[in-house]
């Protein structure tokens, strides 16, 4: 499975952006898709995600401000983020909980990462 995401770019505080994840490859079900975040010298960190019930969760520093969303015809997770703010300002990086087959267990793969810059 290869994910590839799209969308980041340099924006002025207040403005919005969305990112766009696709996942290829051998899948047979895609369970979570989610997006983290991660700037230099911090940890990955959760941003949202979204399973494939449409359960998402966000981080509290996000809510009201972004919305993940899915589309499973196409494999694709995006994230709509409004009102962004200077502290937004990271690599953000896709995920993917699936399966291969009926009776595989699920593996987690990342996209390569997207620039978000917010400039004040």
């Amino acid at each position: 499975v290869q994910l590839q995401a799209s969308g980041g770019g340099l924006v002025q505080a207040g403005g919005s952006l969305r990112l766009s994840c696709a996942a290829s490859g051998n899948i047979h079900s895609i369970q979570t898709m989610g997006w983290y975040r991660q700037t230099p010298g911090k940890q990955r960190e959760l941003v949202a995600t979204i399973t494939s019930g449409g359960s998402v969760e966000y981080a509290d520093s996000v809510k009201g401000r972004f919305e993940i969303s899915r589309d499973d015809a196409k494999n694709t997770v995006f994230l709509q983020m409004s009102n962004l703010k200077p502290e937004d300002t990271a690599v953000y990086y896709c995920c993917a909980k699936s399966t291969t087959g009926p009776v595989d267990a699920p593996t987690r793969t990342w996209g390569q990462g997207t620039q978000v810059t917010v400039s004040s």
